[in-house]
């Protein structure tokens, strides 16, 4: 039995959205690096620009289409592309937040 998702973007142009929580912990790193990718361990938040399906290949099933979104993050001028699993909308992000850190752990 074979499971379809949904081809319909989860997000549309002027939403609102913010990336997933991730890890940003990394072990056994000179405290120089540290200093360098600190800029890049915020939280982002930013505006939906524009949403299209891209091919990507796969091993098994070949060429598939995945859902993709055009971010505008706040204080940059430059829209970035980004696979719309790794985005939430705004007002969902507290509560994905607290359950990644929930499965975690504090």
């Amino acid at each position: 039995m074979s499971s379809k998702k949904s081809k319909t973007p989860k997000f549309q142009a002027g939403d609102r959205v913010a990336e997933r929580p991730k890890a940003t912990a990394i072990p056994n790193l000179r405290h120089e690096v540290l200093n360098r990718i600190q800029v890049y361990k915020t939280q982002r938040f930013g505006v939906v620009v524009d949403t299209y399906v891209k091919p990507i290949k796969t091993p098994k099933r070949g060429i598939i289409g995945r859902q993709f979104v055009k971010v505008l993050w706040d204080g940059l001028k430059t829209p970035s592309h980004h696979d719309q699993m790794r985005l939430v909308h705004e007002h969902e992000f507290e509560k994905v937040r607290d359950e990644y850190i929930g499965a975690i752990g504090d």
